[in-house]
């Protein structure tokens, strides 16, 4: 992913370009060049491209990197106040608490739906398989955080140590 700072440095570069082809442009309509009318499409091409580059340049993807986060995938999203995501059987409590505040700022967006007062809960499971053919979910641990502000500094971590001892139990009976 670039950096911000490449996205400014290229975001110059193109304005550059933009202003010889606004220049360009200037110079085909005093000579009455036939290709006068195509170089104002390309200037304006370029101003929105330049924009654009720019726009991205300021910032847009911020990326919170938490500690010790383990990979997790979004299995459930209601596009409200409720996500889950599934976790690898073998995370441990300390993994499953980054993992949670990492998912909590990844998927945090201002387009969810609820009510103000409401929060947005994220739930991690796991599965595991007690006999062949059954998998069974086990949640291990949720966040709660603010539904609207994204800069949330009361995240409610909840770690259910006790599922953890289930989950290493079936991982130690699961038939291989």
């Amino acid at each position: 992913m670039l950096s911000t700072a490449a996205l400014l440095n290229y975001s110059k570069w193109i304005g550059f370009f933009t202003l010889f082809c606004a220049f360009l442009t200037v110079v085909g309509f005093i000579f009455k060049w036939g290709i006068r009318f195509r170089l104002v499409g390309v200037t304006a091409f370029m101003g929105v491209l330049t924009g654009g580059v720019f726009a991205l340049g300021l910032g847009l993807f911020n990326r919170v990197e938490i500690p010790g986060a383990v990979r997790y995938a979004r299995v459930y999203d209601d596009g409200g106040t409720q996500i889950v995501i599934a976790v690898a059987s073998q995370t441990t409590p300390t993994e499953l608490e980054a993992t949670l505040q990492q998912a909590a700022a990844d998927l945090f967006s201002p387009g969810r739906s609820g009510r103000p007062d409401q929060r947005l809960t994220i739930r991690a499971r796991t599965l595991i398989h007690p006999e062949a053919g059954v998998s069974e979910p086990v949640f291990l641990g949720q966040v709660r955080r603010s539904n609207f502000q994204r800069d949330d500094q009361n995240l409610e971590v909840d770690i259910y140590l006790e599922r953890f001892a289930h989950v290493e139990e079936a991982v130690e009976n699961s038939p291989a």
